[in-house]
């Protein structure tokens, strides 16, 4: 009960904190970016000893949005660059993102596509020579002793791109994110076979797609927040109705890219304030205009 007044009272101060600029990085403090970029995914995590994480790039016009993104919030390097699959609009971003920002190392789920864009991609980690290596379940990623990062997901014999996605569980003391790329049902059952899933923020899996969300695996994860990136008008029909009512049905706030435009989450580890970018009322705006 004392959790969810608490969480109450953190939505309480959301239209307050729309539109504001985001103050410096305190010490001791986390901090993830869900970057709108249209139909994908872009997610920047700066943790509280300062270091730079980088989750996918959004589709290939995104590119120069992530970096102008990652600039404005002072990201002069990253430290750490994954892909979590080799999808257009996961991929498509990142070699811009590598021609204008010093990356240090980079994680790939090891699958392989044979597109144009996924040539790009491995064509620019060739060129600036930047270390790369295969992510493994149940790796523990070490960039910040005060965060655990694991990884939940990886490629396997067999799996589909989507399958393939590292989905990682990100937490920070008392705070918990779940990060599921693109995963489909398969996975989620798999997950909740061997994993802790409980976690206070979710990204939803591929976009709020049909292939998962299951209510059984929402239930498992019980999430206070929900975040579902996509873009409007978008031709998957995402998100779907059924994912929308699994995330009712669990009591979720649901919070999406293409709604409230880019989505930051500050956790000291025991609070969390979630900073849109847009309100609802923006949308309604857009509308009558």
């Amino acid at each position: 009960m004392h959790g969810l007044k608490r969480f109450i009272t953190l939505l309480c101060t959301i239209l307050i904190l729309t539109g504001m600029s985001n103050p410096v990085q305190k010490p001791d403090e986390l901090i993830v970016h869900f970057i709108n970029v249209g139909q994908g995914d872009s997610i920047l995590i700066q943790t509280p000893n300062e270091s730079n994480i980088l989750i996918d790039g959004g589709p290939p016009k995104s590119g120069k949005k992530v970096v102008k993104y990652l600039e404005e919030h002072g990201v002069k390097e990253i430290d750490l660059m994954i892909a979590t699959h080799p999808d257009k609009d996961h991929v498509g971003g990142l070699p811009h993102v590598m021609k204008s920002i010093e990356t240090n190392k980079i994680i790939d789920s090891g699958k392989m596509h044979v597109t144009q864009t996924y040539a790009r991609y491995l064509n620019q980690i060739r060129k600036e020579k930047i270390p790369i290596k295969v992510a493994e379940e149940d790796e523990k990623i070490k960039i910040d002793p005060l965060v655990d990062i694991t990884v939940i997901n990886a490629y396997g014999k067999g799996k589909n791109n989507n399958e393939a996605s590292i989905a990682l569980k990100l937490s920070y003391q008392e705070i918990d994110f779940l990060l599921l790329s693109d995963i489909e049902q398969e996975q989620e059952k798999r997950l909740i076979e061997q994993y802790d899933l409980k976690a206070e923020i979710i990204k939803v899996a591929h976009h709020g797609s049909k292939t998962s969300s299951s209510l059984e695996f929402l239930k498992e994860v019980n999430p206070k927040v929900a975040i579902l990136t996509y873009s409007k008008g978008n031709n998957f029909g995402h998100p779907v109705n059924r994912v929308i009512e699994n995330l009712y049905d669990i009591k979720a706030q649901i919070y999406s890219t293409a709604v409230f435009g880019d989505l930051v989450i500050r956790t000291e580890g025991e609070n969390f304030f979630i900073f849109p970018e847009k309100s609802p009322l923006d949308s309604l705006k857009e509308k009558a205009g």
